[in-house]
């Protein structure tokens, strides 16, 4: 029988918080919202396993950044390779393990906090548990080393609210990868948003776009919403409205010639879109932005 460890791996780095600094953290402030009270790094961690039946008082989070290991959820096993996170929801059952053969070497953290149902939401999905692919680890393990450099420091409400800070973006950038999907250069959705981009000012047509990609429009429309949450109309109406604001700041142009170089032939359907999205009319925005320029002193 394989006897999995709960530490003791070479170059590990763990903190865990007393539980009634737990208590006292949660209490209010800042780390009433969001608080890490498990963090660590465990290198090449072979036989590492935890098991809990009834799940962790806190969310877990495992960012895999080489080897493999794989979790047990009831009658569902999930794989868990390099470039993954594993998200466990509080009280989710289950049985995770490093690969016998090629162990996993992790960064993790616990979290818990009044914040921490809205952040999980986009992450788990209604389910008990999450598996991410990062679209791009580095930031992902540069924030949980973060957590765990601030845990080390000392247990100050400096260094509590700091671990805090960086498990908020983990969590975040953890859920805008999963509503993203598997990052895929070359996937459909990820083609026509590059040619959004460069061409937000040209007519927008939903089946010429999904023709281009070699779909039908029903089918493109719903992959490209589930991949960005929203339509494609909408999606290119925030890419102009983002360069209209910058024209409207750095250049002389008039509204009627923001909205033009922006795609819009009627400058009043342009500005009362533009309000619609931005909260002013354009020549509001304008005024407002050149309100706050801090005077030159040649």
């Amino acid at each position: 029988m394989v006897r999995y460890l709960r530490d003791g791996f070479p170059g590990e780095r763990m903190r865990v918080l007393p539980r009634p600094l737990v208590a006292r953290a949660l209490a209010g402030g800042a780390t009433g919202r969001l608080l890490v009270t498990d963090a660590g790094y465990f290198p090449h961690a072979a036989n590492h396993g935890r098991s809990r039946k009834q799940g962790a008082r806190e969310a877990v989070v495992l960012v895999c950044v080489a080897g493999a290991g794989w979790c047990e959820l009831g009658a569902r096993v999930v794989g868990v390779r390099p470039g993954q996170a594993l998200v466990l929801a509080p009280g989710q059952p289950h049985l995770y393990r490093a690969d016998a053969a090629d162990p996993w070497t992790l960064w993790w953290l616990h979290a818990t906090g009044a914040d921490l149902d809205d952040l999980l939401a986009p992450v788990l999905g209604g389910r008990g548990y999450g598996l991410v692919p990062l679209h791009d680890l580095a930031p992902v393990t540069r924030s949980m080393e973060q957590v765990v450099q601030a845990m080390e420091r000392d247990e100050t409400m400096p260094a509590l609210l700091a671990a805090s800070g960086a498990a908020w973006h983990v969590l975040a950038q953890l859920g805008s990868d999963q509503l993203a999907g598997p990052r895929d250069d070359g996937s459909p959705v990820q083609r026509t948003r590059e040619y959004l981009v460069a061409n937000f000012d040209q007519p927008v047509r939903v089946p010429e776009l999904a023709a281009r990609v070699g779909l039908s429009a029903s089918h493109f429309a719903a992959l490209f919403r589930q991949a960005t949450g929203g339509g494609v109309l909408e999606y290119v109406k925030r890419i102009r409205m983002a360069q209209a604001r910058v024209l409207l700041v750095s250049s002389e142009l008039t509204v009627a010639e923001v909205a033009q170089a922006v795609g819009y032939t009627d400058p009043f359907y342009f500005s009362r879109q533009f309000r619609a999205v931005s909260g002013a009319s354009p020549s509001q925005f304008r005024a407002d932005s050149r309100a706050e320029r801090v005077p030159s002193t040649h």
